[in-house]
């Protein structure tokens, strides 16, 4: 997988497709933002966060972009505790300089 640190050998199916999905987004800037707080948070998320992340990728990248970086105000069923740690973890580990 490209970029990614975390192996997908130890990874239930769902993790894997998972991973690979945000691996592989169609924005070249995604691939970072989602894949990066993937590898750091994927393998410990229960099912419930797991439903919220899944959910989440199936967005368009540039909607994504355009909430984390606060141009556009995050719809109120994407306003959850994934989304604000994947925003938290980019805006602290990886900040995005658009």
């Amino acid at each position: 997988m490209s970029g990614t640190t975390l192996s997908s050998a130890n990874l239930d199916p769902r993790r894997r497709r998972l991973l690979y999905r945000v691996w592989h987004r169609g924005m070249r800037e995604m691939d970072p933002l989602m894949g990066g707080f993937a590898d750091a948070r994927l393998a410990t998320l229960s099912d419930e966060e797991l439903d919220l992340f899944e959910a989440l990728s199936e967005q368009q990248d540039q909607e994504i972009l355009s909430w984390i970086v606060g141009s556009v105000p995050v719809p109120p069923a994407f306003d959850t505790e994934i989304f604000r740690g994947l925003k938290a973890f980019h805006d602290h580990a990886h900040p995005i300089n658009l």
